[in-house]
């Protein structure tokens, strides 16, 4: 299963706080796409994920900020 989260318009810790919300309601592999435009969320995501142990599956660039896909641990 796949979810999707927009997070633009929010500013740390905000993105990472409701992406952990989110993917406490996913089961164990499941993915949920992000979207942020917080410049922050370019450390904070990747950070997010190495301490709970989630996959990082994709990291992207778009015109209006950054797309995230996590797998759940």
């Amino acid at each position: 299963m796949s979810d999707d989260l927009d997070a633009t318009g929010l500013l740390c810790p905000l993105p990472v706080l409701k992406t952990r919300k989110r993917l406490m309601a996913l089961s164990s592999g499941d993915e949920l796409r992000i979207l942020t435009d917080d410049p922050a969320a370019i450390v904070d995501m990747p950070h997010f994920c190495a301490e709970a142990g989630h996959t990082l599956v994709e990291s992207a660039a778009q015109a209006d900020g950054m797309v995230w896909v996590i797998r759940k641990a």
